[in-house]
């Protein structure tokens, strides 16, 4: 625990001006990030009395063994440099808002030639209008469904477009009038453009021109007596009455607004947004968060908004924002987000009417979900608890193993050798911090070798890193060498990288586990302790689960360790085991998959994937390269004589692959055809090669 007195900056050295302070702990990693309208007097708040400090403030004060700042003009500088600091650095002991889940939206890819209208979720692209976010994927799907009778935009994924282009057949949807059909020509790219954005002006909330216009078509349809046409159009009314009944109307004068409310108690909070556009409510999500640092109602409206609107721009920043408490100041913010927008945003809290009486729904949802985190989160964390307390009971641990390590080997027959690495931390999986590696020691099948090659090169990198980071006085690190992910070399002085990467950002291997669980026996533990015991390493718990009676075993031990089927302790270390053989066999499937499209093109040295697509394009096929003359691969463009040279001698060594069999048919198929399945030499994949082995995946 260090003393604040002990890096307190001397009196008048810090500016009495707006800025961003960082607080760092001994290993210089950000651990918290703040504004201040005048860091001269935020931070003197930190550097009093420790007894008169919240006891979240006083761990964090105590924590840090360093504070600096940056200096910026105005506040809105400061709150768009505290926001980037913050996804950057993802300090510990700063509030941060975490989806419970990820929300669908519906969006329609303007960007294409044919927009398609899907369900997307993650980070929003450019040239994509998004509608939503949504509950559930259904309901978006459910909607879409309605309005395809109106407005028939491709939803087709690429794959299917192409195909159905291919061979001059729409899908079911064209069939049946849910598609305009593009893929074979039916309506032009410009027309097909215009019936996306009337889709898009429906879902903003423009229904009634449509409406209007529909009816008048139906009637003028009845009054010629084309009564099929009239009734068609009456169920397209229908369709696009239902579809807006989903969304009722709760705010008059088509207001365009979001509405924010908090419920929280000492440990946590929770938000939950409704998005409302043209009165009508077209999204709702929900954050729950800990409360790490002292703070009040208004910082976690203030929070909330840098997290909802910290990469939006334009009208995805609404006109009006609804809160329950307004940030202290509220001017820099209510600026920021008129910046974001680009037009003014009014900030405030409603007083009266529909507004206020929505806000209390919307607080009401807030309190539900709180509740239930909290509900489900007790349940949670008491089997979590369990768990780590029996792990470390029947290893004899010192305390809970709050980080476990797993590693597994995986191969096909000995070829493909690869090794994964996943994290749990307090029974919980941390996909951030997974690893891979490829085993290069060695050529073959020895998962022994393999556990020891993998244990080896984590925990150098390990120490590695301590010795980085400052935490040995001496300075003298394990072998003085860095490695990557996969054991290679960097050739960087650790000495002099320390003080080049003094960023505060996480490094990777640079947590110890309190526990490392392998996947097997006796000999794959024996390997694993004997890679720490090599490095110096005597403070890390090693255990392998086998999985023939689920057995755990101990280094040195001639006995397994066996914990009751029920064990909540067991079954954690299966969920470790699970995930690791997970991880691993789909590293491997990639690998071999990418082996297996390989071609005689991919060992031509220095040529990139763009020409050799290029020379396939150009000859049609491997084989027709092949028989080629240097001169004719010289028309390709991009190709010059040396390279050219290059790859007839590399296509001369190379056997002829053997031709691609039907597996339906048994058809040869005839190499003189386009390849459109071949990997990236072109080269089909042939009966008999190495695809066809059966082997067991380890």
């Amino acid at each position: 625990m260090a003393d604040p007195s002990s890096y307190r900056p001397r009196p008048g050295e810090i500016p009495d001006s707006p800025g961003v302070y960082r607080f760092r702990d001994e290993h210089r990693r950000v651990i918290y990030v703040g504004k201040a309208k005048s860091l001269r007097q935020r931070l003197a708040n930190y550097f009093q009395d420790l007894a008169n400090l919240h006891p979240r403030t006083r761990t964090m004060v105590t924590t840090a063994a360093s504070v600096e700042w940056t200096v910026v003009s105005t506040e809105v500088e400061a709150l768009q440099l505290e926001y980037s600091w913050i996804k950057e650095y993802d300090p510990r002991f700063n509030v941060k808002y975490r989806d419970d889940k990820s929300y669908p939206y519906l969006a329609v890819t303007m960007n294409e030639e044919f927009p398609r209208v899907q369900v997307m979720r993650g980070h929003k692209k450019k040239g994509v209008r998004y509608f939503g976010p949504y509950g559930h994927a259904w309901a978006i799907r459910d909607t879409v469904d309605l309005l395809l009778r109106v407005f028939p935009v491709r939803t087709c994924s690429a794959g299917v477009f192409k195909n159905a282009a291919r061979t001059g057949r729409p899908c079911l949807l064209g069939y049946i009038g849910k598609c305009s059909a593009p893929c074979v020509g039916r309506i032009s790219p410009e027309d097909h453009q215009d019936l996306a954005e009337e889709f898009c002006d429906f879902m903003a909330g423009r229904t009634g021109t449509y409406l209007r216009r529909l009816e008048k078509q139906m009637t003028q349809a009845a009054e010629e007596m084309e009564y099929e046409r009239a009734a068609r159009l009456r169920d397209d009314i229908e369709a696009l009455k239902k579809a807006m009944e989903k969304n009722a109307v709760v705010l008059a004068d088509a207001t365009d607004a979001d509405l924010i409310a908090v419920a929280e108690d000492e440990l946590e909070a929770a938000v939950q947004i409704f998005h409302v556009r043209g009165g009508r409510v077209r999204g709702q999500r929900g954050w729950v968060t800990d409360k790490v640092e002292e703070i009040t109602t208004g910082a976690l409206v203030e929070h909330a908004l840098q997290q909802l609107y910290g990469e939006e721009t334009g009208d995805a920043v609404p006109k009006e924002v609804l809160v329950p408490a307004l940030p202290e100041p509220v001017e820099p913010v209510q600026e920021w987000l008129t910046g974001r927008r680009g037009a003014n945003v009014s900030l405030r809290i409603p007083q009266r009417g529909d507004k206020k009486a929505l806000m209390e729904t919307v607080q009401r949802n807030a309190q539900q979900a709180l509740a239930l985190h909290k509900t489900k989160r007790a349940s949670d964390l008491t089997t979590r608890s369990r768990a780590l307390e029996e792990i470390a009971e029947a290893l004899d641990l010192e305390s809970a193993p709050l980080r476990i390590e797993c590693y597994d080997i995986s191969h096909l027959q000995g070829d493909d050798v690869v090794a994964s690495m996943v994290v749990f931390e307090d029974g919980l999986q941390r996909k951030s911090e997974y690893r891979r590696f490829q085993i290069r020691g060695f050529a073959g099948q020895d998962d022994v070798r393999s556990m020891h090659e993998v244990i080896s090169r984590r925990f150098r990198r390990y120490l590695a890193e301590k010795e980085r980071t400052g935490e040995w006085a001496d300075g003298a690190g394990a072998d003085g060498v860095l490695t990557d992910g996969d054991g290679a070399l960097t050739g960087t002085d650790p000495v002099t990288d320390s003080l080049k990467d003094d960023d505060g950002r996480p490094r990777k291997f640079a947590y110890p586990p309190q526990l490392v669980v392998v996947d097997g026996g006796q000999p794959q533990v024996a390997a694993a302790r004997r890679a720490l015991d090599e490095l110096g390493i005597d403070d890390i718990a090693v255990c392998g689960l086998a999985k023939r009676l689920e057995e755990v075993w101990l280094p040195g031990d001639d006995d397994p360790v066996v914990l009751p089927r029920t064990s909540e302790g067991l079954y954690l270390l299966q969920r470790v085991r699970d995930e690791a053989h997970r991880f691993a066999i789909t590293y491997q499937r990639t690998r071999r998959a990418k082996r297996f499209r390989a071609g005689p093109l991919d060992d031509v040295p220095g040529l990139g994937e763009t020409r050799k697509q290029a020379l396939i394009k150009h000859f049609g096929s491997v084989k027709r390269l092949r028989s080629a003359t240097i001169e004719q691969i010289q028309e390709v463009p991009g190709i010059g004589r040396k390279t050219a040279e290059t790859i007839a001698v590399a296509l001369a060594q190379a056997a002829p692959a053997a031709p691609a069999v039907n597996t339906a048919t048994g058809e040869i198929i005839d190499d003189e055809e386009p390849e459109t399945t071949a990997g990236s030499s072109g080269e089909p994949v042939t009966a008999g090669g190495p695809d066809e082995r059966r082997g067991q995946e380890t």
